[in-house]
């Protein structure tokens, strides 16, 4: 299944990167992703990835670089369940928003609203 990366934080090299195929979430979303990704990347110490599958399912990556021994593995898949607990609504509605306005289906119910918001009365 493809996947499509919103947000990875490294730990290593101190930066971050944010697709911009994914620009249209609002900044405020955008934001709680970069600190979540960023927040995640120093405490494993390692290198966190946030994404989506192409159904819509988010997924999260952490992976270290070479054999660092200060990568946390056993604490990743911990803080990964921390996150989808904690930050279940944000989760919930990044799943909407990308059923909404990255998939056909969701540009076909989009093109109906304009339709009939632009028809006469």
């Amino acid at each position: 299944m493809d996947k499509k990366v919103i947000c990875s934080a490294s730990h290593y090299a101190q930066k971050y990167y944010f697709s911009p195929e994914f620009n249209g979430i609002p900044a405020a979303i955008k934001n709680e992703i970069k600190e979540i990704c960023i927040i995640t990347a120093e405490k494993l110490r390692g290198i966190f990835t946030m994404g989506f599958y192409e159904n819509g399912e988010i997924f999260f990556e952490v992976r270290s670089e070479g054999n660092d021994y200060n990568f946390d593995e056993i604490g990743a898949p911990l803080e990964i369940k921390r996150i989808e607990l904690e930050k279940k609504e944000l989760l919930k509605a990044l799943k909407l928003w990308y059923k909404f306005f990255m998939t056909e289906e969701g540009r076909t119910i989009i093109e109906k609203m304009d339709e009939r918001n632009n028809a006469p009365s």
